[in-house]
């Protein structure tokens, strides 16, 4: 172990360069899970930043233009994926059907006989004629005639459309009651075949870390910006795909990807206005006897949702309750069953505090959908507020699955049931009723089929996804009996074989327990004026201070209000020698932290007094060795003038974290300073301004009062 007592010759031994590294050029490094994920996988996977490469202005599903890709740029190789990229903008710029340019590929139909497009065709039944008719969603044709047959092969195309690639004639007839345009085929934008036991097979060459990396790089996020919780969040997203009748609600801020998954990931389903539904469109049209969106589609997703104004069909309503306790519904006297997964999401207008102490959770939706009744039909709530709000610098530019490989994936496991897999290992509670029962294992065999397609999964594995089910289902609960106070409270948690009881929290239960415990439109006590003492005849002595907290404390991933000047500065306040110990103040987002900790310790103090601060930490030997000596040397120097003397040492050989004051005080920190996620950039954003606002990792700290001083 040597010390470097003067960070400023440090500095000044640095060979001259400029202060930052030289931005790459050309395409992204490859990662070793990038090359891992290639080699095993060749052929069905992409990189998701090529998506954005061929877009342009085509207002065209994510996955119509992953299928081409797929077709083209399939590989790792950088002058097979350019060449892909050509092909593919190609193909868009030749076929694909921009609205303002429809008379254009009309006349190209006409002028050549027959030509291929891209576009979203809905088929409807003519009764008169009985024909089946085509309409072309951007080309604006009507009436074309399409064969039983192809009807008979993709039913899809008569509920809600489907991209399809299409080859058009065209045919003038004397006859004006003759439409001139020929359909002469029709392939809808989806894989026809896959191996499915060489994608379970595949899956056992990744760890579960790398497969979960893995599918949130093919939902098209970079990993590295996600927490553990973060992830899984995400992931319940795709539970309805693989999951039948699976009811799930996300409510939360705007911009942070509720409808994408839906809208974007997968031909098999379907995102509609909520205000746009109606019971024959959704389920079936007694008129017709034609069946509606839950007899073709995996998911049915109703996106802006909330609403607490918005008029409510009581019909919709009650046939929705009746689909989505029994998966049935009836048509005047015959009762049809259908296996559509049903999503609604929806913005919130408060935050979460707010929420718990006015109203509930479900405070959004509209009114007749806030009842209890219908609310207890739901298996899960994505908490949409832990969501940060979509940022460019989370985009991939990594590898995933394209995706209409993996939504054939996630329809092909729907078969599938791993709801008992936890039960060698653990037990639900005895009070757990059976359709809070049933929400969690639809949670938690959706989540073990999405991570675990094997089934191999460890102890400690299953329980993280069991209690991330159970706490999905609690939330919906908790927010019913706060609604309906009949209901009968229960204690959501499990066993393990050797009997021991582990109770299942929500987070904003655990940030928020003074507004989250209330029952059937309580509210929470509030002092007031009345409380006050109105013997004010003689001055009370302060209160002895609260001693500190000794002992052990954990904070969940998400987890808000946390902040060092709670966390560390009591334990700090009134020392005067401190030893931080951490081996990973490298980056701008940990010099910063550091800079805070030494910030509150200023204010701490008597500005008379002086304070040393010594950080023990590894040095930075690779390419950003110059910008981490510089950032320590500003940190010194920005301390000095406010009474801490900062000092580095340099260990290579440690690896825990630690505070140790000579006021008798050690601090275990899990995770060192770095609690924090990055969050937004943005210097307006509330997270830059005050460390309560912003979302932690997991992380656990430990306070031990020692007898002696440091």
């Amino acid at each position: 172990m040597t010390e470097q007592s003067d960070l400023a010759k440090a500095v000044d031994d640095l060979p001259d360069g400029g202060d930052d590294a030289p931005a790459p050029t050309g395409p992204p490094v490859k990662s070793a899970l990038d090359q891992k994920i290639n080699d095993v996988f060749g052929g069905a996977v992409v990189r998701k930043d090529l998506v954005k490469a061929v877009k342009g202005n085509a207002i065209v599903p994510s996955f119509v233009l992953e299928y081409l890709l797929g077709q083209y740029a399939a590989s790792d190789d950088e002058a097979t994926i350019q060449s892909g990229i050509e092909s593919v903008r190609k193909i868009l710029a030749d076929h694909y059907v921009h609205r303002n340019q429809a008379e254009l590929i009309k006349s190209n139909i006409r002028e050549k006989g027959r030509y291929r497009v891209i576009d979203k065709v809905q088929v409807q039944l003519n009764e008169k004629d009985d024909t089946y008719e085509a309409e072309f969603a951007n080309l604006g044709i009507k009436q074309v005639l399409v064969s039983p047959a192809t009807i008979k092969a993709h039913p899809k195309l008569l509920v809600g459309g489907v991209w399809c690639i299409c080859d058009i004639e065209y045919q003038h007839s004397e006859n004006a009651r003759v439409v001139p345009w020929i359909l002469g085929s029709i392939k809808p934008i989806q894989l026809s075949n896959f191996d499915f036991d060489g994608y379970v097979s595949s899956r056992r060459e990744f760890s579960a870390d790398e497969w979960i990396d893995l599918l949130i790089q093919s939902i098209g996020f970079n990993p590295e910006l996600f927490g553990r919780r973060a992830k899984l969040i995400q992931l319940v997203r795709l539970i309805p795909f693989v999951e039948r009748n699976y009811n799930l609600v996300e409510l939360g801020p705007k911009g942070t990807g509720k409808s994408h998954i839906f809208s974007e990931f997968s031909p098999h389903g379907m995102l509609i206005s909520g205000g746009e539904v109606t019971v024959p469109k959704l389920f079936v049209n007694n008129s017709n006897g034609r069946l509606g969106l839950v007899g073709y589609w995996d998911v049915v997703a109703f996106d802006e949702f909330a609403g607490k104004k918005k008029r409510t069909d009581k019909a919709l309503v009650d046939i929705m309750k009746n689909y989505m306790a029994n998966k049935s519904f009836s048509r005047g006297v015959e009762t049809l069953g259908a296996e559509a997964s049903m999503v609604f999401v929806g913005n919130t207008s408060h935050n979460v505090p707010y929420m718990l102490k006015h109203s509930d959770l479900f405070d959004e939706l509209p009114e007749g959908y806030h009842d209890s009744a219908y609310l207890d039909r739901l298996h899960c709530y994505i908490p949409g507020w832990e969501v940060d709000t979509i940022r460019s610098e989370m985009f991939s530019d990594g590898y995933g699955f394209v995706v209409d490989y993996i939504a054939e994936v996630l329809k092909a496991m729907r078969d599938a049931d791993y709801s008992d897999r936890y039960q060698r290992h653990f037990t639900l509670g005895s009070d757990i009723s059976t359709r809070d029962r049933d929400g969690i294992h639809k949670t938690f065999s959706g989540l073990m089929k999405i991570i675990y397609p094997h089934g191999e999964a460890t102890r400690e594995q299953i329980e993280e996804i069991l209690r991330f089910a159970v706490e999905g289902r609690k939330r919906v609960k908790d927010q019913i009996l706060r609604i309906d106070a009949t209901m009968a409270e229960v204690k959501f948690g499990f066993t393990d074989k050797a009997g021991e009881w582990r109770a299942v929290t929500t987070l904003e239960e655990d940030e928020y327990p003074a507004y989250y415990h209330q029952r059937g439109g309580e509210v929470s006590g509030e002092a007031t004026s009345s409380g006050a003492s109105t013997a004010a005849t003689a001055v009370e002595a302060p209160p002895e201070p609260a001693p500190l907290f000794e002992g052990h404390r954990d904070f969940q991933e998400n987890q808000r209000g946390v902040s060092y000047e709670s966390l560390l500065l009591p334990y700090v306040r009134g020392a005067t020698d401190i030893r931080i110990v951490d081996p990973y103040i490298r980056l701008p987002h940990q010099g910063r932290n550091l800079a805070d900790l030494l910030a509150l310790v200023a204010l701490g103090k008597d500005p008379a007094e002086e304070i040393a601060v010594k950080l023990v930490t590894k040095e930075n030997t690779g390419d950003f060795q110059q910008q981490h000596l510089l950032m320590l040397k500003e940190i010194q120097d920005g301390v000095a003038s406010v009474g801490i003397k900062f000092n580095v040492e340099w260990d290579e050989t440690i690896h825990d974290r630690s505070i140790t004051t000579d006021n008798g005080w050690k601090i275990l920190l899990g995770r060192g300073l770095d609690i924090f996620q990055r969050g937004s950039r943005s210097q307006f954003d509330m997270g830059s301004r005050r460390q309560e606002f912003r979302h932690v990792v997991a992380f656990g700290v430990t306070y031990i009062k020692e007898n002696k001083s440091a």
